[in-house]
């Protein structure tokens, strides 16, 4: 008899045991929206970014600034942008909790998907190739830029564009410095998303000397949380909400982002 009561003790102290670690489980999972807003704040990362995250006397502004800022509203609390240093190490620093979320034109890829909580498609992108301007105009084909030299940022969707069609690439900081090192002629062009192209090269643009050559690959824009927080639901439901009060277009239109009807 005592056998058996010490049997029953031990499968009830493994079941209970089992139950508190699965309780645990979920609670991490469904915290982060309640630490958010017991924090006040949302610490989102960024990279300098025209025409989605960008200064402007002395304060950041764009689309998926004020896009951001939209949400934070919706939850009561604060925005603080931080920029990384490396954006190939963006999923180290969300995993680290130096940052709540990624925010920046982010493209969506088996890497985003596999070490973060990636949010609905908000957005549809592509890979350019930025040439100075005669040349963009006649260099339209991978085959006649095979022996230029490409500036691209560090773990972009752009460095994986040049590395797929056998492009010779440098990587740098972010597309800012990547549209510099275009402009000075220290490459011979850059590889950066189309949103920022449209935003900052050609006549009338801060790069009017430089000009869309062509179209490398297509993708599509998501935001990044931690694996299992509820943050990505309520992203969700607040972007389908923005979407349908037609704010989400007047903020495109604003920012010269296109978007599907």
């Amino acid at each position: 008899m005592k056998k058996f009561i010490a049997i029953a003790l031990a499968v009830l102290t493994a079941v209970m045991v089992f139950a508190f670690a699965g309780c645990g489980d979920k609670t991490n999972e469904t915290s982060e929206l309640a630490a958010i807003k017991e924090k006040g704040k949302i610490v989102v990362g960024i990279t300098d970014y025209e025409p989605m995250n960008y200064m402007e006397n002395g304060k950041w502004v764009g689309f998926d600034t004020e896009l951001t800022e939209a949400f934070a509203a919706k939850l009561g609390v604060e925005v603080e942008f931080v920029v990384l240093a490396d954006w190939g190490k963006k999923f180290m620093d969300l995993q680290a909790g130096t940052i709540d979320c990624v925010w920046n034109g982010m493209t969506i890829t088996d890497e985003a998907r596999n070490n973060s909580s990636v949010s609905d498609v908000y957005l549809q992108n592509s890979q350019v190739v930025v040439l100075p301007a005669d040349k963009a105009a006649t260099l339209t084909t991978v085959d006649a830029i095979k022996d230029l030299t490409f500036a691209v940022e560090e773990g972009s969707a752009g460095q994986t564009a040049g590395k797929d069609n056998g492009l010779k690439t440098v990587a740098v900081k972010d597309m800012a410095t990547a549209l510099l090192e275009a402009k000075s002629g220290a490459c011979d062009g850059c590889i950066i998303d189309k949103t920022m192209a449209d935003a900052t090269v050609g006549a009338g643009t801060s790069y009017a000397n430089l000009g869309v050559a062509m179209t490398l690959s297509t993708e599509e824009f998501g935001i990044s949380f931690r694996k299992g927080s509820d943050l990505t639901a309520e992203l969700n439901t607040f972007l389908k909400e923005y979407q349908a009060s037609g704010e989400f277009k007047k903020l495109a239109d604003k920012y010269g982002v296109t978007v599907e009807e």
